[in-house]
């Protein structure tokens, strides 16, 4: 109910038609081309989510929460709100019994087809899905550079990085540093503009490609940011093996994302809310694509069967519930699966 509390706000523009001062209900009504009375319950029940504030009855200002909602603003959260409050992100969650009961992935099943050649499909979706996965980086974009010595590296090839937030990060922060983005022509459609924003297209290229086939050769650091999460761990070794294939003597792979505990810690008071999202995070792997969130030991597991050996695991406080794994060469590597 609170997620689609969220979609209303978006769709009908509440936060930017607030602005920078208070305003009343039935102005926002008016402005928004809705009635009145249905407007103050929803700025209300926005009030109770605590991204708005009531200051004398019917009129309302914007809280810095709130500002997360105006697509104007940075830090903006308007693009993941409207994809993962989509039908085509929720619809699947209907049926997580079933595939609890079967390990199938619900998505399938539901549309025919799985989640990424359904917005190969929707040109529209997948700029949109883009644009939420930027969006859910940017926290991460800020912390990355400097929780990491990226200094001892030359080039760095950034596997699945979407619309590019993240190697720009990277990229803004360590100017010694060569980039490529390498995902799928869906994936880079918004490159170019991220690129473009933060003068980076003379330091850094795009490549289309398969990861499931290849990986690019000529870099010494190789960044995977919330991709092998999509996938079990057949499909997340072979992606991790087509890194190794090509990683000089030296070389790194970092890959970013959050690491579920050995347990769940049931000794706080409440459950931490960035745990609690890990968690539905897994579950929603499960129904949309058929991946699984991990732990240290089974991300450890993945890398050695792709010939790497996990070597630090650092928690990104300030980007949680993320973490930063870096793994190396290993000097015994297991034998990889053919791709």
């Amino acid at each position: 109910m609170a997620a689609q509390t969220l979609r209303a706000a978006v769709r009908l523009e509440v936060i930017e038609l607030i602005g920078d001062t208070p305003r009343r209900a039935d102005e926002i009504a008016a402005d928004a081309g809705a009635e009145p009375q249905p407007m103050t319950r929803l700025l209300r029940a926005l009030t109770s989510l605590g991204l708005l504030k009531e200051h004398t009855p019917d009129v309302f200002s914007v809280t810095p929460a709130g500002t997360l909602l105006d697509p104007h603003r940075p830090g903006s959260l308007t693009s993941f709100v409207r994809m993962f409050t989509d039908p085509v992100a929720i619809r699947a969650w209907e049926h997580l019994d079933a595939s609890i009961r079967t390990g199938d992935v619900a998505f399938d099943a539901v549309f025919g087809t799985d989640f990424f050649s359904h917005l190969a499909r929707h040109p529209g979706l997948s700029a949109a899905f883009n644009a939420a996965m930027g969006q859910a980086t940017a926290a991460a974009a800020a912390v990355l550079p400097y929780a990491f010595d990226f200094g001892r590296f030359t080039s760095v090839t950034d596997v699945g990085g979407g619309d590019g937030t993240l190697l720009a990060g990277v990229l803004d922060a360590h100017p010694g540093l060569t980039g490529l983005v390498y995902d799928t022509a869906q994936g880079l459609a918004q490159t170019p503009r991220t690129l473009q924003q933060h003068e980076l297209t003379q330091r850094c290229s795009l490549a289309a490609g398969d990861f499931f086939r290849t990986v690019p050769e000529g870099s010494d650091l190789y960044l995977i940011k919330s991709v092998l999460h999509d996938w079990v761990d057949e499909q997340a070794v072979t992606i991790l093996s087509h890194c190794r294939a090509v990683l000089p003597p030296g070389g790194r792979v970092l890959i970013v994302e959050p690491v579920l505990p050995e347990i769940v810690d049931t000794n706080t008071a409440a459950p931490a809310p960035d745990g609690t999202v890990t968690y539905l995070s897994d579950l929603n792997m499960l129904v949309n694509v058929g991946g699984r969130g991990r732990t240290r030991k089974e991300f450890a597991d993945v890398c050695h069967r792709a010939g790497l050996s996990l070597v630090s695991v650092t928690p990104l406080t300030q980007a949680a519930p993320f973490s930063l794994l870096e793994a190396a060469p290993d000097s015994h590597p297991a034998a990889s699966p053919r791709p």
